[in-house]
């Protein structure tokens, strides 16, 4: 890229396989030296809190390449409207340590020179317009579903940076098919509207039929759309991830597309189970890493199509004690299938649609009548969290008291399988 050339994409590992430290410096100290960033300004797009990944390991190995490089270094977390993460938890996010007791102090220990902060999304001043797809074109990307114009806004940041390159794993995802690359721009580093219209268009295909999809989806077309905007040259670092413990799959380098691609295709055959008969109750054990049910959703999403008709999914995760800390219309409209929002449009237009996506997401497949007024959805869902009872009624999902949840005992009754560390894996009917 020093002359022009454009970045070959390279990959190393692969399905079930495993990439040392050692392979992904040296897959590192080949590809950057592709890259002209001398002098340059560079942000690196990092995953939040909810990703498992080896971000310490990952970062440490950037740093160590860039930080006598780049002119200017900055990570930004890819918070799309997650809460904003505290300084302690960036620190213990990115492994930093030293003698300081103040995570601020931590961080500079182990990073000296690079900035990591936030991804702002509340805040005007920290976001940029860099353009508008026209209504016409988001007719056309989104097969026909959304007809408006899409003004994409990005974080500053990365908007005046020379290069952003994105660092993170990539799993099946209920809105895009399979999550990473320009993902971690659009939603990661976006402005809520443009966030609202591509979950949208995925709630209109629907969790179940979207999820774990490895081509260039609706969803995927829009966000690629609006990250070939950003003025920066955008560069990735995808990962395949074994769930659980954090090993490397497999590696990418290369723009933020080719690397996407060659990870998502891995990802597809790691991170989907198939099973012989569907599920007809399912427990789904969600690591703390899930904060609240707006991230632990994804014990559901990753088990829906591998459930019954009739069966049910629980999101076992006693640790949670609200449903969204950031998004509180979710209280006001509840769990619903997609058609019950579709069927009454003039009654929730105004809400968020990233809000409205994420109820239909959690409630999965059904059917509604608007003229009776008949909700039939597939399967149950059921949080067994702190959150109270009253509350799980109000919103439309059921209710189990954690405390009473025995997760050995429940393993050995018939028709019922516990799931530990859900979230990740897709599971499919063969």
């Amino acid at each position: 890229m020093s002359n022009g050339t454009p970045l070959t994409c390279e990959t190393i590992g692969g399905p079930h396989q495993q990439v040392s430290a050692d392979q992904l410096d040296d897959l590192l100290t080949r590809k950057l030296a592709e890259v002209d960033l001398a002098g340059k300004k560079v942000t690196l797009v990092i995953p939040d809190g909810t990703r498992s990944c080896p971000l310490p390991l990952l970062l440490q190995a950037l740093h160590r390449h860039l930080i006598d490089v780049a002119g200017e270094l900055t990570a930004v977390i890819a918070l799309g409207t997650h809460s904003y993460m505290e300084p302690d938890e960036i620190a213990r996010m990115v492994g930093a340590v030293g003698s300081s007791h103040e995570p601020e102090a931590q961080i500079r220990a182990t990073y000296p020179g690079m900035t990591i902060v936030n991804h702002e999304w509340a805040d005007p001043d920290m976001l940029v317009h860099v353009g508008t797809i026209p209504a016409a074109r988001i007719a056309e990307l989104s097969d026909g579903r959304l007809d408006m114009d899409a003004p994409i806004v990005i974080n500053r940041h990365v908007v005046e940076s020379d290069y952003a390159i994105v660092v993170g794993p990539v799993f099946p995802h209920e809105v895009v098919g399979i999550s990473g690359g320009n993902k971690y721009f659009i939603p990661g580093v976006a402005s809520q509207e443009f966030i609202d219209m591509t979950h949208w268009v995925g709630a209109l295909i629907t969790s179940y039929e979207i999820i774990g999809t490895t081509g260039i989806t609706p969803v995927r077309a829009m966000i690629n759309e609006g990250a070939a905007l950003i003025p920066a040259t955008r560069l990735a670092l995808c990962l395949v991830v074994e769930s659980g413990t954090g090993a490397i799959e497999a590696a990418a380098f290369g723009t933020a597309e080719d690397a996407w691609a060659a990870t998502a295709a891995i990802a597809a055959e790691t991170h989907v189970e198939y099973v012989e008969e569907p599920f007809q109750r399912v427990i789904s054990c969600m690591p703390t890493r899930y904060e609240d049910i707006w991230t632990a959703a994804k014990g559901f999403y990753k088990l829906e199509p591998a459930v019954a008709d009739g069966g049910e999914v629980v999101i076992y995760a006693p640790h949670v004690t609200e449903v969204s800390e950031t998004h509180h219309e979710i209280y006001d409209i509840g769990y619903h299938c997609r058609d019950y929002f579709v069927k009454q449009w003039d009654d929730f237009k105004d809400v968020h649609w990233g809000v409205l996506a994420h109820s239909t997401h959690l409630r999965g497949q059904g059917t509604y009548d608007a003229e009776t007024g008949e909700e039939k959805l597939r399967v149950r869902v059921t949080l067994a969290t702190q959150i109270p009872r009253e509350v799980c009624e109000s919103i439309n999902v059921g209710y189990l008291d954690p405390d009473t949840v025995d997760l050995e005992a429940l393993g050995k009754e018939p028709g019922t399988v516990v799931i530990p560390n859900a979230g990740e894996i897709l599971y499919r009917v063969r």
